[in-house]
């Protein structure tokens, strides 16, 4: 069955296709931070010990979603490239495999993580004040982590076929109603207890299911693009390989680069709290700053895989020219603008702290001229994740930091007399010669030649005896 709906981000204007796609996706990120910010707040309320439990399990809860998450992309990838194809009953089949293993995979994890939450909490070294609200709110989260995956897999999906907007509306939802659930749960109000911390984590279960509910009616509905169905449920040994084999890869990147954040904040605490301080207030400046450049990977990640799905592999070079460009130039005005604001902005998160004020504003001010280096970056590394090369990408990255910037971090910081100033100068010297190395990769051109949906024969083969034992 083909879709006889016209797909207009096969031909047109790239530029006008690339920010449909990218000012949606970038809006949703900056929603999604803002949730994570209004359960920072709200635990805040509680003391230093509340905020030690949450901020000692994220990296964990972190390290899990990566894995889900890897594995919704492989289902984005396939389900972009069928629908370049114009290939309506691969989509709702591959959509259907992708929902299956995510879940699976979400319901071992929950169950795993549930009953080795105590020893996690202690290997991660908590105190004995933070350990009893730590491990509660790791459980209660590990419990609700089949929610987590649903929604990510259904915002991936969608995503994968061009709608953008369904996926923003719903993570506004869940930010507004998180917002009234936080302070409801955690302090508690009339008849309804606080649970504390444990209430952050049933907060964000409880909105993470709704979210689930809702996606999963909108793909059963079928309006969207997408039509599930139950058949398409049933678990196809090829194709779950197949998701694997492009997910894994995605998951080791994404699961890598926390590890390796946490890893960045060990050598930098070893220079004191100040230099800590400083880090953190331009690492919180940075997580923003990255926004833009990963609503435009993801973007030109859903454009190429849809154009090499219909065989358009020139257009698919022109979508990675152009958004590479416009990346550049974009990022690079929004670094020169940080570069003459970095001291007022320091200023906003600790005023009257006049010297870790100076340490991060010199940290802004060294990294600023390479963001438009780090969107080009990314950009790439989304062609090529559109490509379902993700083991290329997932290279990349783990050079980009363990080859590069860590190294250079510690040798420079702790082997000369550059101090502090190493960990900040570690930063821009890494994204110049990582964005060469990415550009020399992708112009290697062998990400051409990975065109996933024609491998094979599998997983349409898979798909028609599939109908067949249906309509026997």
């Amino acid at each position: 069955m083909q879709n006889t709906k016209t797909n207009n981000l096969l031909s047109g204007n790239i530029f006008k296709s690339l920010l449909a796609l990218a000012v949606p996706i970038i809006f949703a990120n900056i929603l999604q931070t803002a949730y994570q910010i209004t359960d920072t707040f709200w635990v805040g309320r509680l003391g230093a010990e509340a905020v030690a439990a949450v901020s000692l399990s994220f990296p964990l809860l972190f390290l899990v979603i990566s894995f889900g998450g890897g594995l919704a992309m492989a289902g984005t990838i396939l389900a972009a490239q069928y629908k370049g194809q114009n290939n309506q009953k691969m989509i709702d089949f591959i959509s259907g495999q992708t929902m299956s293993i995510v879940v699976m995979v979400s319901i071992v994890l929950s169950l795993l993580g549930y009953f080795i939450s105590p020893l996690l909490v202690r290997i991660m070294g908590a105190a004995p004040e933070v350990m009893p609200q730590a491990i509660s709110y790791l459980q209660i989260s590990f419990l609700g982590m089949v929610f987590v995956f649903g929604t990510a897999v259904f915002q991936s999906l969608l995503r994968g076929v061009g709608d953008v907007k369904t996926p923003m509306y719903i993570i506004l939802s869940t930010v507004i109603l998180n917002l009234f659930l936080d302070p409801l749960f955690i302090l508690g109000f009339g008849p309804i207890p606080g649970f504390g911390v444990t209430g952050a984590a049933i907060a964000t279960i409880g909105t993470q299911a709704i979210a689930t509910i809702i996606g999963l009616f909108i793909l059963f509905a079928g309006k969207h693009d997408i039509h599930l169905r139950l058949k398409n449920l049933k678990p196809s040994k090829n194709t779950i390989l197949k998701i694997f084999k492009i997910g894994l890869p995605a998951s080791i990147e994404q699961s890598m680069r926390a590890f390796g954040m946490a890893v960045m904040t060990f050598l930098v605490a070893s220079f004191g709290t100040t230099v800590l301080a400083a880090y953190g207030i331009g690492g919180r400046i940075f997580s923003f700053i990255i926004i833009p450049a990963l609503g435009l990977s993801m973007a030109t990640s859903t454009l190429v895989s849809q154009n090499i799905g219909a065989n358009q592999m020139s257009r698919a070079e022109k979508i990675t020219k152009q958004s590479a460009w416009f990346g550049f130039w974009s990022l690079s005005l929004v670094g020169l603008i940080m570069f003459f604001l970095a001291k007022p902005l320091s200023g906003i998160f600790v005023p009257g702290e006049l010297e870790v004020i100076h340490l991060s504003a010199l940290f802004i001010k060294i990294i600023a001229f390479t963001f438009g280096l780090m969107a080009v970056q990314q950009i790439l590394t989304g062609t090529l994740r559109g490509a379902g090369d993700t083991m290329s990408a997932m290279i990349l990255s783990i050079v980009s930091f363990w080859v590069l910037q860590f190294p250079l971090a510690l040798i420079l910081s702790k082997f000369t007399d550059l101090a502090e100033f190493g960990l900040w100068l570690a930063f821009p010297i890494a994204n110049i010669l990582s964005t060469i190395i990415t550009i020399w990769w992708y112009r290697r051109g062998k990400w051409k030649n990975k065109k996933i949906t024609e491998e094979d024969k599998l997983t349409e083969k898979t798909f028609e005896e599939t109908m067949i034992e249906e309509a026997n």
